[in-house]
């Protein structure tokens, strides 16, 4: 079977998110001021072959913690879509 799984990583929220400050305070300067804490993130979408949900999942955890997020500094959670 075949799955997309659609992961989302994001700082921690404990850490600082220069980014996220960056973005926020070009909001006000466009008189967005309304718009508060903003954080920065990325967004992974991926196809993965497995005979079943449960097998996909383990896999996409697998390269989350290998390599796509840094558990250190990042936070991740994913969606698996049959394809």
């Amino acid at each position: 079977m075949k799955f997309r799984a659609e992961i989302d990583i994001m700082p921690l929220k404990a850490l600082l998110d220069p980014q996220g400050k960056a973005v926020t305070s070009s909001l006000k300067n466009l008189n967005l001021s309304e718009i508060e804490n903003v954080r920065i993130g990325k967004h992974i979408s991926l196809e993965i072959e497995a005979t079943d949900k449960a097998t996909a999942s383990l896999k996409v955890e697998e390269a989350c913690k290998k390599l796509l997020a840094n558990q250190l500094m990042e936070s991740y959670e994913f969606e698996l879509i049959e394809a």
